[in-house]
Order: C-alpha cells, then structure tokens, then sequence
C-alpha cells in the first residue's frame, strides 16, 4: 500500500505550538465580526512568508447570515440591492431573541434554553450574494442522483425498522446510532468548513511544506502537505479525508478524498472529491472556495465561496462533551419507552 510521506520529525509538534501561541492580531488590525465584507477585489499581490510561500496565516471568522443555498423568496436571484441586504440583516436580527425567560417552567421555557449566551451567529450578509453556493447559478445544491435517493431512502427505512419514531429518523439502540455530529466527533467535510451557529473561527499557521487549519469547531487541525501528490491505498479512509495542497499563482489549492464512509454530507461520503481555492485577496481577507465532486450523489458539482474575514477573537475550546446530557437523555428516554 502507498502512503504519504512521513511528517518531518518535531514539524508537528511546531506546528501544534505555533497554534497554540500565535496571536490572533499577528496580521494587522481587528475585523468586523461577520465574514461578509471579506469579498473584495485582490489589489496587491499576496504577502510572502520568510520561505517565498503566499502568506496566509491568521485568524479569520467565517460567520455570515448569508444562507448556503438561495431562500425560495430569491428565486434567480444572485445578488440583493444594498436596501435588500438592510431588510434581510434587520430580520435577521429580530429573528433573536431567545433570551426571553417567561413561562417559567413550560415547555415552551425548556426549548428557549439553550439562549442566545450561547449563540455565536452571523449579522450580516455575504457581499450582496442571496447564497453561498455559487455554481449551479440557482444558488441551490444539484439533484440527487436516482442512486442517491435509493441509498437515502434505505438509510432511512432502516433506522425507522430499528427504533420506531426516532428523531430524525436515527435509532436510540445504541451511542452508535446517533449522527457524528450529536456525538461531538465530527462535522466531516465539508461542514468542518462551512458556517454554523457558534465557533466560526479558524487558525492558519505555514511552515515549509506544509499549510496547517485549526478549526474552532470541534479539536480539528488539518496538517495539509504542500507537495507532490501521493495517493494512498483505498483502504485508508480519513474522518476529513486525505488532503494535498499546491500553489497556483498566489492561491492555495487543496485537493481531498479518501473519505470514510462513516461520516456523509448530504449523502455524499466515500466517493467524493473537494478542491478548496484560499486566496488572500487584502490584508484583511481571504477569498475562500470550495467545489465538491462526486457523482454518486450529486448530478453535478457544485461550488461554494465562502469569505474569511480578519478577526482580533481567539480560538476556544469546544470542549462539546463537558456536561453535554443529550446522548444520555435519548437513550434514558427511549429506554423507559421500552418499559412502559
């Protein structure tokens, strides 16, 4: 079986405490929270690390309101007007609001919980663009394949077979039957790099020869080679799959595959293929896209820019098991479901 090189001895352990220490304003000045004004016209080439590399290191948010796919209300439309963008982020904004403690004691009190303390949300609108997806120009992801839907629809029957009602269609046998995600593992990829409700940040460090991305969002740091390609044995699958980096021009691209099939975005696991483009486009910014391949479960590829923006925030530990009662709880619950 092939493997990739070996890592440098000690280029891990550099590269983990370069993580660890370097500051969050190490570029410049502090950002605006949201990722929405990242999206501006390169005009300087990129700045270059001590070895000749473009330079990328940072820490940039990516929190937008700016959805992945087009609201039905933008039918075919890219972009809004600037007054649109003040309508959507003044909606937005009122849409928050779940600090509101009245009805003590009720149901309605145990789903506002979780409140807004806990919430790390977007603001604001990516450029003036209705979604992140950006090809299919519908703004939406491709149909499913026929062989897509088929395998969907048999995921879903068989957990419906194995515990009846369960939520989302998962069974409640078992930890096991629970998403990666409920289960603090992982968001697999692409989710580990596209928006969510909280920890939005990422961390760029650069050593020769290798491009590290420390994701906010569960304990990730993705150790990308920069380097000739070599492909491994199909036996060996990666949670984030198997990433290769080069440079085109002043742009980072990274090419992955080698998924497991533990771990699916929208039905998309083992065969698909991502390429990312990072480039720095000022000194506040990095314009950043992804294209996802995999015609398995998607009748095309399709695109996603996403804008990373400068930001003077710090990394925090999502430490997602600390207290977290909610596995417990769902098979508490459907264990006394069993009883009665």
């Amino acid at each position: 079986m092939n493997s990739r090189p070996a890592v440098p001895a000690g280029l891990l352990a550099l590269v983990v405490a370069a993580l660890l220490a370097a500051p969050s304003t190490a570029l410049g000045q502090a950002r605006p929270a949201d990722s929405s004004t990242a999206a501006a016209e390169k005009t300087s080439p990129a700045p270059r690390t001590a070895w000749g590399d473009p330079d990328l290191q940072g820490t940039y948010t990516i929190k937008t309101i700016t959805p992945l796919q087009r609201p039905a209300q933008f039918a075919d439309k890219a972009f809004l007007t600037p007054e649109e963008v003040a309508e959507f982020e003044k909606a937005a904004a009122s849409a928050i609001g779940a600090d509101s403690r009245e009805g003590a004691g009720t149901d309605a009190d145990v789903s506002r919980a979780y409140n807004e303390f806990w919430w790390d949300r977007g603001t604001q609108v990516a450029g003036l663009r209705t979604s992140l997806i950006v090809d299919p120009p519908n703004g939406r992801l491709p149909p499913l394949t026929p062989e897509a839907i088929e395998r969907n629809r048999f995921e879903t029957t068989r957990w419906a077979f194995r515990s009846a009602g369960a939520a989302q269609g998962r069974g409640t046998d078992s930890w096991l039957d629970r998403s990666l995600f409920e289960r603090c593992i992982t968001r697999a990829m692409p989710g580990s790099m596209l928006p969510t409700a909280y920890n939005n940040t990422y961390r760029i460090v650069q050593t020769p020869g290798y491009v590290a991305i420390q994701i906010e969002m569960f304990p990730h740091v993705r150790l990308i080679p920069v380097a000739e390609r070599r492909e491994l044995g199909d036996n060996v699958r990666l949670w984030l799959g198997d990433s290769r980096g080069h440079w085109e021009g002043d742009t980072l691209v990274v090419e992955t595959d080698h998924f497991t099939d533990k771990a699916s975005y929208q039905g998309s696991a083992e065969n698909m293929r991502i390429v990312e483009r990072f480039t720095r486009v000022n000194d506040e910014a990095i314009d950043y896209q992804l294209t996802v391949e995999d015609p398995t479960t998607f009748t095309a590829p399709w695109t996603a820019a996403v804008p990373m923006t400068r930001t003077d925030e710090d990394l925090y530990e999502y430490a997602c098991h600390e207290g977290n009662y909610g596995l417990e709880g769902i098979l508490s619950a459907a264990r006394s479901a069993e009883r009665e």
